[in-house]
């Protein structure tokens, strides 16, 4: 006789799942979209098309969010039926796919608990992210390359939109540097403890020497801000350079001058966009990526002066954040929480939810102790 007995567990999700809708507020979130549900319907919004994006983009966002949180509550319901209706039936197959929504059920809800952990300034906005090569030669163009498709695959996976802005691709293998924008709400609070210096460690591919080669790439992290479009960067401040959009192996994939790079001349940065179809729009895009570093650093460097009063000026906690290694024993290590996993092929596949989700506890628990 069948008897499948999930109740306890059932209990512990919605318990946790209660406890992750009062922090989240979903009358507050409910009021929220009404309130842009009316801005949204008015007739005069796209008058002002900047504002009218940044409304029907915070809408749909919220909609997002409040959306995850029914379908939950609905499959915690339908869950239950499930399972009574297995025991009455003495159904094995209905028993399994209970089973089996359980498990899926449990990830959603740990997923969205380690969500409502990102409280910071910023953590709700979308996220750019650049991938840039660094000591290693081809193994370091390569180990980008393979970062850049590990992510993408993590996107996929979770189906969040992607655009990738830039990509400049080595002589040999792999690429300098790549940037793209996840948009979805909460991405650059997720990605953001993907920052830092990543290392490689392997045989490598590209010699004939069968030596361990370490190689090395960094990630940076920024989030989409409304605000940054209020910096102002004087024409003077900016050297814009054009040029052909460039493919593997250095091969120009477009016959026209439409990719462009902006150099920040006071402080040196750099911003590069080509996968937009016009000059103009690379430019418009590379002026918002910049902007927004330079709003960033400004309010690191006012951070910082403060810590400096304070005398409590420590290292970025970012530098040499993981190493993946993929000889002898096959590991992905995080070196800042010690999360492990001991199959990095499903690592560079996108599986980065647990290595992600570490990292948002230990960066909490180290803003509590701060």
């Amino acid at each position: 006789m069948l008897e499948l007995d999930l109740a306890a567990d059932i209990q512990a999700l919605r318990s946790t799942f209660a406890d992750i809708q009062a922090v989240v507020d979903v009358d507050a979130l409910t009021a929220d979209i009404e309130r842009l549900s009316e801005e949204a319907g008015a007739p005069d919004l796209w008058d002002d098309v900047d504002n009218a994006q940044k409304v029907t983009s915070r809408l749909s966002h919220r909609q997002a969010e409040l959306k995850r949180i029914t379908e939950i509550e609905q499959r915690l319901d339908d869950l239950e039926v499930l399972v009574e209706l297995a025991n009455e039936m003495e159904d094995e197959e209905s028993a399994d796919e209970a089973r089996k929504e359980l498990a899926s059920l449990r990830e959603v809800i740990n997923q969205l608990e380690v969500q409502t952990l990102l409280d910071g300034e910023y953590d709700a906005r979308s996220a750019v992210v650049t991938i840039r090569s660094g000591a290693g030669g081809d193994d370091a163009t390569d180990f980008a390359e393979m970062l850049l498709r590990m992510y993408l695959r993590w996107a996929e996976r979770h189906k969040y939109p992607v655009k990738v802005m830039d990509t400049s691709y080595a002589e040999g293998a792999g690429i300098k540097s790549a940037t793209f924008e996840v948009d979805v709400p909460y991405a650059y609070g997720t990605l953001s403890v993907e920052a830092g210096t990543h290392r490689l460690a392997r045989i490598s591919p590209f010699g004939g020497a069968d030596k361990r080669q370490t190689s090395f790439a960094a990630v940076e992290v920024i989030p989409v801000m409304e605000e940054a479009v209020e910096v102002e960067v004087p024409e003077n401040d900016i050297r814009v350079d054009v040029f052909r959009s460039s493919g593997p192996g250095g091969q120009s994939v477009n016959t026209t001058d439409s990719a462009v790079r902006i150099t920040h001349i006071p402080t040196g940065l750099v911003v590069s966009m080509q996968n937009e179809k016009s000059q103009i729009q690379n430019r418009a895009a590379a002026m918002r990526v910049l902007q927004t570093r330079l709003l960033l650093l400004k309010r690191e460097e006012e951070a910082a002066k403060k810590k400096e009063l304070a005398g409590t000026i420590t290292a970025s906690w970012g530098d040499q954040m993981r190493s993946y290694f993929l000889y002898g024993q096959q590991l992905v290590k995080d070196l800042r929480t010690g999360y492990e996993v001991g199959n990095p092929a499903v690592v560079f596949d996108g599986d980065l939810d647990g290595l992600i989700a570490a990292g948002i506890r230990w960066r909490k628990r180290k803003d509590d102790d701060d």
